[in-house]
């Protein structure tokens, strides 16, 4: 068997930055176990698979793996995907539907920008969280901490969040994911994503975590309409909108590599 796979820089304009993802097309599942498999062979943070939907609400069932674990929500292998499908499969709708553990996720077009509708997961504060959180942190200081998928820890500004070195082995052993975030110089505000506990010990941009900071920003700055940036090594911009119950996310990919997979 042979399949084709993609390799999509997504929420950048340029290569060699934003979040790399792997993206497989396939007309019917492979057995989990497979693709976990090829999953941890892609060794990206995330490699997403899509199959057409026997649904008539969707276009397309998706499913997300990172190196060690299938997970529920992923932003930027979302929009790779959306890439590969508008320009280079030739999908012709305005929109596609994604079917996936987190519901349907509907991507358009907005000239040169790819738009995500995500649920609006609005973290709530903590009261008791991990002893050794600072610890985790490089002995920050911590403003607050929420949680809702994820345990986001506001911090004070944007160059605490930058220069935060994390002790990942310490954090592994108690937190599975967790946000950095803090009010941004020139943008809204700027986050960090770790997620040891899932084999990725920081991604460079995530789309599931501002299903998180969106709600938790609008909220704090008073505003829907917002522009973020991911401050990891490779770096990620996202263009963001709190939308009721729903949050819109916008931004570029670039198509970097075509490959095949050849399993015997």
């Amino acid at each position: 068997m042979k399949l084709t796979l993609y390799q999509i820089d997504a929420f950048t304009s340029k290569l060699f930055s934003g979040n790399p993802a792997a993206v497989i097309h396939l007309e019917h599942w492979l057995d989990d176990v497979l693709m976990q498999s090829i999953a941890m062979e892609n060794n990206l943070s995330e490699t997403v698979f899509f199959v057409p939907s026997a649904n008539k609400d969707s276009d397309f069932d998706i499913r997300w793996f990172t190196p060690e674990v299938e997970i529920n929500l992923c932003g930027h292998a979302t929009l790779a995907s959306a890439y590969v499908l508008f320009n280079i499969l030739g999908f012709d709708k305005p929109g596609i539907r994604f079917s996936s553990l987190s519901g349907i996720l509907k991507v358009t077009r907005e000239d040169n920008l790819i738009c995500m509708d995500f649920p609006s997961w609005k973290p709530e504060r903590l009261d008791i969280y991990p002893d050794e959180l600072s610890a985790m942190l490089d002995n920050v200081e911590i403003v607050g901490v929420y949680k809702h998928r994820d345990i986001l820890v506001e911090l004070l500004n944007e160059e605490v969040v930058k220069k935060c070195n994390p002790d990942f082995s310490l954090m592994k052993k108690h937190v599975d994911k967790m946000i950095i975030t803090a009010p941004g110089k020139n943008v809204d505000f700027v986050s960090r994503f770790f997620a040891p506990g899932a084999g990725i010990d920081e991604d460079p941009v995530t789309g599931s975590a501002h299903s998180q900071l969106i709600p938790f920003w609008a909220e704090k700055l008073g505003k829907n309409e917002m522009h973020a940036l991911q401050l990891s090594k490779r770096g990620g911009e996202i263009w963001c909108e709190q939308n009721d119950e729903r949050v819109l996310m916008k931004g570029k990919a670039v198509y970097y590599m075509k490959g095949e997979i050849t399993l015997h």
